[in-house]
């Protein structure tokens, strides 16, 4: 799968953002100041499992990440420098062979819900008034 199509998804959503996180070299995907995603490539100083893959870092239900680590133990980890229960790392040179690139795409979407539910009502508001102001005419 074209990491391309992963980026789109997770940048679909209102508020959805992007940046360089320059001293690791990821990249960080946030709404409402809170990180929803990352993707980067982890070096070869890394631990064994995650040493020179290519992952995507999602939020994760711990019921949903203990089902999805043991369904594709190849494809989805404990994740890679978060909080492992809440948390998931996807081996993006495996989807599409390993783990459906649907399966993706939902967990995308699912990590920016988990992350906006638990923003301020006052900020999911802002969230919304800026996506409502962005595609006004």
């Amino acid at each position: 799968m074209d990491f391309a199509t992963i980026d789109a998804r997770l940048l679909s959503h209102p508020g959805a953002t992007k940046a360089l996180h320059e001293k690791w070299g990821w990249m960080v995907y946030w709404v409402g100041g809170k990180q929803f995603a990352c993707e980067f490539t982890a070096g070869t100083e890394a631990k064994p499992l995650y040493a020179n893959r290519h992952l995507l870092s999602l939020r994760c239900s711990p019921e949903r990440n203990i089902e999805l680590r043991a369904e594709f133990p190849d494809a989805i980890l404990p994740a890679y420098y978060s909080d492992g229960r809440t948390w998931i790392s996807i081996d993006l040179d495996a989807v599409g062979d390993a783990i459906p690139e649907s399966l993706v795409l939902e967990l995308c979407d699912l990590s920016y819900a988990n992350a906006f539910i638990n923003l301020t009502k006052k900020q999911q508001w802002q969230v919304f008034e800026d996506a409502y102001r962005a595609i006004e005419p």
